[in-house]
């Protein structure tokens, strides 16, 4: 039996990268989680984009459709040509063929939104409220959003964890160069079953050193290694924030400049609605041929597709915007890591049951500044 002396602090520092990695594995489960609240979000406003862009398409359909049946009249009366006939029919036939493209990608987003959910394919009917509604918010969110909020981000915890828990790894194995010294005790029981025979009690202690001189190049070499390996997750670490600080920023311009854009394709989609009742007007009182009527149509639905598109862009922004923040892991903090029939099969299988029901630490005890890596 013997107990080694933690003089040169090789087990503190082993402890110090066993504590890193393990808040290092959380950050990575909280990456996790901020990428299944962004993921779902996003297919959520898509499902929303689409489902505007149907009802845009619907009404449009309606419109032309009313063309149609008036070049009919028109053409079987001797006052239209064929060619308006079939100019009019042709961009119907192409807005339903644009309805049917629609409602199938609605029902694969829905379908792609069940998955996240754990749900069977299917229209969920938690998605009956709130239909055709682009979540919106103002550009004030984006105003006065401080750098160390960056640091919230699980993955660049994750990085400055694992980085830590090199440094310590260095100190580990910085001690082998050293001897180790340790109390040794012995204790040693003699008997025989001769008569007579005594029966003897012999122990010991005191201390050992043990020096690994010989090996002294190999044990240096395998401090230079754990070093370099310092080095290079201090270059990755230098890359996540660097990544960071970009999705930040493309996530707030794309937000504020789609908003503005937002403004401008409504007063678009206004004119071109406008310019349709003009063409109209004119067509019926023979000033203009029905070639205006056609080209007003194809612009109203084009900026009103655009508009959608682009109001869809600016939630998506909003979403990158969060996700860059590194938003949404906090409520997982609240949740077990399994649910509760996982844990129990994981139970009846191995003594894991009591594990998984521990409760993971809560979101302020690593979510605060961590202190900066001790210098190899």
């Amino acid at each position: 039996m013997g107990w080694e002396l933690d003089f040169w602090g090789k087990f503190r520092r082993g402890i110090e990268a066993a504590d890193a990695g393990y808040f290092a594995s959380i950050a990575h489960y909280d990456d996790l989680q901020v990428l299944v609240a962004a993921e779902t979000a996003s297919v959520y406003a898509t499902i929303r984009s689409t489902e505007l862009r149907l009802r845009i398409a619907h009404e449009n359909a309606a419109l032309q459709k009313r063309s149609l049946e008036i070049t009919e009249r028109l053409f079987r009366s001797g006052n239209e040509s064929e060619l308006d006939l079939q100019q009019a029919r042709t961009l119907y036939l192409s807005t339903l063929a644009t309805i049917r493209e629609i409602e199938g990608t609605l029902r694969q987003t829905e379908n792609a939104l069940g998955v996240l959910l754990a749900r069977p394919p299917g229209p969920l009917p938690e998605l009956e409220a709130g239909r055709e509604q682009i979540p919106e918010a103002e550009l004030g969110v984006i105003a006065e959003m401080p750098a160390e909020l960056l640091r919230r981000r699980p993955d660049v915890r994750a990085a400055e964890l694992q980085l830590a828990e090199q440094s310590a790894r260095i100190g580990v194995s910085e001690t082998e160069l050293y001897p180790s010294i340790a109390l040794v005790g012995t204790v040693a029981l003699s008997a025989s079953s001769v008569a007579g025979s005594p029966t003897t009690l012999d122990y010991g202690i005191g201390p050992t050193l043990v020096w690994n001189i010989f090996d002294w190049g190999r044990l240096e070499n395998e401090v230079l290694v754990q070093d370099a390996r310092f080095q290079q997750l201090y270059e990755q670490y230098q890359d996540t924030v660097l990544q960071a600080a970009r999705e930040l920023d493309d996530a707030a311009i794309g937000f504020a400049q789609g908003r503005a854009q937002v403004e401008i394709l409504t007063e678009a989609v206004q004119a071109a609605r406008r310019s349709l009742d003009i063409a109209d007007v004119q067509y019926r009182e023979g000033l203009v041929d029905f070639q205006r009527v056609l080209d007003s149509q194809r612009a109203l639905f084009s900026q009103q597709e655009r508009l959608v598109t682009t109001q869809g862009g600016v939630a998506q922004s909003l979403i990158a915007l969060y996700k860059a923040l590194g938003g949404g892991w906090q409520a997982g903090r609240t949740r077990p890591v399994v649910d509760d029939a996982t844990r129990d099969t994981m139970g009846e299988r191995s003594n894991s049951k009591r594990l998984l029901e521990a409760p993971l630490p809560p979101a302020g005890d690593d979510s605060e500044p961590l202190p900066q890596p001790e210098t190899p």
